[in-house]
């Protein structure tokens, strides 16, 4: 599924993170991906799908966390509801497929695709969240209410599950119907309710590591690797007149400690890209029984057996040179020259890959290839 008549370019420069927008179907030919029986099905599964049931009682919103016995959507409540339900696109190709238009903006930043659907009146209250959302109308209609920027101090109700925020003014108001797309910044208040039943939105959410989590992790990461004897010293230490003063002589030596080792860029460049390439969701497991082996590998290249990416996998790669990059992958780092070189990032491209059957040969190719199958990152596809 692709777009027809969007600017990406002009959107980047124009729109993306300062104001919300709202774009009229502009795909080619829209066709709703899922069905609502199916995406209560997956809401039903006992493992590796979050899903969450909001309804709107006169008391308030009450949510509900999944799963769900399948008798709970056979008698379904009379008051509006919503069900969510996340990284449906870990599960259902054809929404995955929803992403591939929205990869004008970086892979690294794509989190994953959110389905919702909700009865007339349903909905999950006015919030704002702290990520870029395009909302993808799929059936039915939804009303999107959408206002100010908000932050830490904007006052919020009490609740023990939702994040609603106590007063909402709209400054944009549209009924958005099938193939139409809402996009809203990170901060910006939004509401939306459907009109009328069988309303299904797509959430293709957007992921921005907050300041807190990059310092966390990278230093918790440094501290790990550090030696016990890596401490601080003073082999020219002169008597001070007052031995209660930290000196600043003292202080600009315990604080190079602390900023020389932090301020390896690549060191931190080779952590982020394992850091950002841990998968949301491990539950898509498509680890072989047993290794799959040089030999295999060598042999389905040979035969030109196409190879598939788990979408529940991340992948990216940091170049470091001429024909050289390190490939990220569920975590796990590869150092990757040549044709491997070119082979991960024909990876991270996206879809399915086709490998030259000359480099069934190649033993760095076919050694990325079995680490990533034995990963359960890759699968070859079987033989027709």
């Amino acid at each position: 599924m692709q777009f027809a008549d969007f600017d990406s370019a002009a959107f980047l420069q124009d729109t993306w993170q300062k104001r919300p927008l709202l774009i009229r179907n502009p795909w080619a030919a829209w066709a709703n991906p899922l069905e609502p029986d199916e995406l209560a099905g997956l809401a039903c599964e006992e493992a590796g799908i979050e899903s969450r049931l909001i309804t709107r009682r006169p008391e308030g919103f009450v949510l509900e966390s999944g799963p769900f016995p399948e008798a709970r959507f056979a008698q379904p409540e009379s008051a509006p509801w919503t069900l969510l339900v996340q990284a449906v696109d870990h599960h259902v190709p054809e929404v995955a497929a929803l992403i591939a238009p929205f990869r004008f903006v970086p892979d690294w930043r794509i989190d994953d695709v959110m389905v919702s659907y909700a009865t007339a009146g349903g909905g999950v209250g006015p919030h704002f969240d702290q990520y870029d959302v395009f909302l993808v109308q799929g059936l039915g209609k939804r009303r999107w209410r959408v206002g100010p920027r908000c932050d830490a101090g904007t006052e919020l109700l009490p609740h023990e599950d939702l994040q609603l925020l106590r007063d909402f003014e709209a400054t944009g108001d549209w009924v958005l119907e099938p193939g139409d797309i809402l996009y809203v910044p990170p901060g910006f208040a939004h509401d939306g309710v459907a009109v009328g039943d069988d309303c299904m939105t797509y959430s293709i959410g957007f992921r921005a590591p907050s300041r807190a989590d990059l310092v966390e992790g990278w230093t918790a990461h440094l501290a790990a690797a550090m030696a016990e004897d890596d401490r601080y010293s003073d082999p020219d230490l002169p008597i001070q007149p007052n031995p209660g003063e930290i000196t600043p002589e003292a202080l600009a030596r315990l604080r190079a400690l602390v900023v020389d080792a932090v301020a390896d860029g690549a060191a931190f460049a080779r952590w982020f890209g394992a850091f950002n390439s841990l998968p949301k969701y491990a539950d898509a497991d498509w680890r072989p029984e047993t290794p799959i082996g040089l030999d295999a590998v060598q042999a389905c290249l040979a035969d030109g057996r196409e190879i598939s990416r788990n979408p529940a996998s991340r992948f990216a790669f940091i170049r470091q040179g001429e024909r050289a990059v390190c490939l990220f992958v569920d975590g796990q780092s590869f150092d990757c020259t040549g044709d491997a070189a070119a082979l991960a990032e024909q990876i991270c491209a996206g879809g399915t890959l086709s490998v030259e059957p000359r480099l069934a040969g190649s033993v760095p190719v076919a050694s990325l290839l079995a680490a990533l199958v034995d990963l359960g990152s890759l699968a070859f596809e079987e033989a027709e």
